[in-house]
């Protein structure tokens, strides 16, 4: 366990920020349940006016907890999902969605840090998220993200050891890849369907791995959290409808003594300041 342990944190350790793979200075169908989902409207009386709205007393009381305001509701999940991989086709690499919905996703990766309070923050504030699990970050505890999976949060594929692909054979690639994927499913109970290449770096082989292995995109990002602030690929240094935004995993250590659960409200803010929401992932790709 030692090792395993000092091999993740000698592979994070060499990671630049601008890969999205360590804390920086601060500067499955429509239909499916789970966190995001729109829910249905007030309950009204026999004389058609509406009954109190406990429910939204109730979640303005879940965020207070955490010292943020209720987020808006996402809008219905599109009828048909923007982007699609075509039968036999190549796997689309997307760093955004192409939706008008003023909504954005949110992706965590890694799997290093297990900080129980965010698992009661994702189940109070009912927030989707959609997770790249590493298998050297997350072997030593599994079982953690079981109730995460359970709320309803995506489990998606972040490779076995975290490697540079770019510097592999397609073969080596496909072993990380397929290898999580076996991983991911025994321990989850389902095989996920998208791939994050650490530090965003793929090429044509790891595209062609991607697809032997059943992913059905190769997911980057446009903004990635750190402590305080994001960092924009944009000019313009502001969210767009369907950004990809990456996290991580990550705790006080790693974050100058902040938390996790401090690194989330400071990103859901950012997303509530400029007129966003957050939706699932899957119900887009």
């Amino acid at each position: 366990m030692k090792k395993t342990l000092a091999l993740w944190a000698a592979l994070t350790a060499v990671a630049l920020f601008a890969t999205g793979c360590t804390a920086a200075a601060d500067a499955d169908s429509p239909a499916a349940s789970g966190p995001g989902t729109p829910k249905a409207g007030p309950a009204t009386s026999s004389a058609g006016a509406a009954a109190p709205d406990s429910a939204a007393e109730q979640r303005a009381a879940a965020y207070r907890k955490w010292g943020l305001k209720p987020l808006a509701e996402p809008p219905a999940p599109p009828a048909k999902k923007p982007v699609t991989r075509a039968a036999g086709g190549q796997v689309p690499v997307v760093s955004d969605i192409p939706t008008k919905d003023k909504v954005v996703f949110i992706t965590i990766d890694d799997g290093a840090e297990k900080d129980p309070e965010f698992i009661a923050m994702m189940k109070d504030l009912k927030i989707p998220v959609t997770m790249f699990l590493t298998d050297a970050a997350i072997r030593a505890d599994y079982g953690y993200f079981k109730p995460l999976v359970e709320q309803g949060h995506g489990v998606a594929n972040h490779t076995l050891t975290h490697p540079n692909l770019r510097t592999l054979s397609q073969d080596a690639q496909r072993r990380e890849i397929c290898g999580q994927q076996d991983k991911l499913t025994a321990e989850y109970g389902k095989r996920p369907r998208l791939f994050r290449p650490p530090y965003g770096n793929w090429n044509e082989g790891t595209r062609a791995a991607a697809k032997s292995c059943g992913a059905d995109a190769i997911v980057l990002w446009r903004e990635s959290m750190q402590i305080q602030n994001m960092q924009y690929q944009r000019g313009d240094r502001k969210l767009h409808p369907g950004d990809i935004i990456l996290a991580h995993f990550r705790g006080p250590s790693e974050l100058k003594g902040r938390t996790m659960t401090q690194m989330t409200a400071n990103m859901l803010r950012h997303i509530q300041e400029q007129g966003f929401t957050v939706a699932r992932l899957e119900d887009y790709l």
